[in-house]
């Protein structure tokens, strides 16, 4: 059980901004492992998210009370997806071969595409969430950050890690992550969406999974044809365009609440 809690900690330290305690020892072995525990950073994120709109709902409009949740998401993971979607964006938008692509996309300054890429996903994600009653904003919050999380996890255990250099975002996990760790992450990853669904008793939208399926499709085959494999800003941005992708189903779906 302490071994489990020492991995938990470990992917918060790497996974988001919170301070933990500084007694807690540190591989690049225990990030490998700690992997199984990134969807319920996922339940930390949404958690403190909602927080903060049910807090400011009664107080503040609540299209503020929705960014304000989106900004302290962002400032929680210190923009750590937001950054490989946008790094992403400009790698396969401005590079024609592998080596020209994995360049882009190490380079630390953001480019058209990322900028437009990044700042049409933010206002997608904030549209389709102002579009519905608070308290169904808060169960797509915490429904989305877990399993969009898991569902760039997926990769890592599918896929290859493609960069060669020990500087990536993603070198300890590269070497991907066992079937029981899936499961765990699995766990962690699906079961605030079956709990919200079961809630809601609104079983259209299990209609969620085919379109998180579509979306993963596509980006793993770009990054296939491409890049052949993955690297740590593909799964930021598989982890973004899932959240955005579950955030959208939930606004089509919910209709009759809103």
């Amino acid at each position: 059980m302490k071994k489990q809690w020492q991995l938990l900690l470990t992917a918060i330290m790497f996974y988001t901004r919170l301070r933990i305690p500084v007694n807690i020892p540190y591989h690049p072995d225990m990030l490998n492992q700690a992997s199984r525990f990134f969807p319920l950073v996922g339940w930390i994120t949404g958690s403190i998210m909602i927080t903060v709109i049910y807090i400011l709902g009664s107080i503040a409009p609540p299209m503020i009370s929705i960014l304000l949740a989106m900004i302290t998401g962002v400032w929680i993971t210190g923009a750590f997806h937001e950054d490989g979607f946008a790094d992403m964006c400009d790698g396969f938008g401005g590079g024609w071969t592998k080596e020209k692509i994995l360049e882009i996309m190490k380079d630390s300054r953001i480019g058209t595409y990322g900028t437009i890429g990044l700042l049409l996903i933010m206002a997608l994600k904030f549209l389709a969430l102002a579009e519905m009653r608070l308290p169904i904003v808060m169960l797509t919050i915490i429904s989305a950050q877990p399993l969009s999380r898991f569902v760039a996890l997926t990769v890592v255990y599918t896929h290859k890690y493609v960069r060669e250099t020990s500087d990536s975002k993603a070198k300890p996990i590269a070497r991907g992550i066992c079937f029981s760790d899936l499961l765990i992450a699995a766990l962690w990853g699906w079961l605030p969406f079956i709990i919200v669904v079961a809630y809601l008793q609104n079983y259209t939208l299990l209609l969620t999974i085919p379109a998180l399926l579509l979306g993963r499709w596509y980006l793993v085959n770009l990054m296939q044809k491409w890049i052949g494999g993955y690297t740590g800003d593909c799964l930021g941005a598989i982890q973004q365009v899932s959240e955005a992708i579950i955030y959208l189903c939930f606004c089509i779906l919910t209709w009759k609440y809103i």
